[in-house]
């Protein structure tokens, strides 16, 4: 992956900047994403929505240890293993945020409520993230990063809980199920605190870089 002069080879230097790119990309929207859920969710009294718009900044976090390992180029060892640790401890904030918000609201009996503004949000982000998944993944493959092939993970259960986050408000104003939002965010916890396990092991299936 590098020249002989010891400076990365033009093609690393393509996958260092593009990578960067998308985990700025990742950033700008998880932090706008946050704000209109957050907001929309105070205006609604939603929880699922305050919930999910506190999930697009916990992820902001991963997307900022991303960028900083990227600025190591191809001197990466000591960087990505930290990187990789850091990774999986967003997942584990995430897995217990999601588990504390679904409970809450179960226990609560607290249904959340129709925002447009909400539903919006959560249709952009299926399309959205999705598309910075595979992105990541097919440049992991390149700088060989368990740690991106990681954070792309969680990419994808973003839009995983976008879903959940639609369809509980839209089963919630359709059929009057207020439960289904909180008993879908608590089956995605163990699948988020396995992520963590996997990125905290160093276990991301390099497989997965191809993707």
């Amino acid at each position: 992956m590098s020249s002989a002069t010891g400076s990365p080879a033009p093609d690393a230097q393509r996958a260092l900047r593009t990578g960067r790119r998308l985990e700025y990309l990742t950033l700008g929207w998880n932090i706008l994403e946050g704000m209109v859920s957050v907001g929309a969710g105070i205006l609604a009294g939603s929880t699922a929505l305050i919930g999910f718009g506190a999930d697009s900044f916990i992820e902001s976090a991963s997307g900022g240890v991303l960028l900083w390992r990227l600025q190591a180029g191809d001197e990466h060892e000591e960087r990505e293993a930290l990187a990789l640790k850091l990774v999986g401890v967003s997942f584990f904030l995430l897995a217990a945020y999601v588990a504390f918000e679904g409970g809450r609201s179960l226990f609560l009996h607290e249904p959340p409520e129709t925002s447009w503004p909400g539903v919006i949000v959560a249709c952009l982000s299926l399309v959205v993230m999705p598309w910075l998944a595979r992105r990541k993944r097919a440049v992991a493959g390149q700088l060989e990063s368990q740690a991106l092939v990681a954070d792309s993970h969680q990419t994808d259960l973003c839009a995983y809980l976008s879903a959940i986050l639609l369809a509980g408000l839209l089963l919630n104003a359709l059929l009057g199920w207020w439960w289904a939002d909180p008993v879908a965010a608590l089956v995605m916890v163990p699948i988020i605190a396995n992520e963590g396990r996997e990125a905290w092991e160093g276990e991301a299936c390099a497989a997965n870089c191809s993707r």
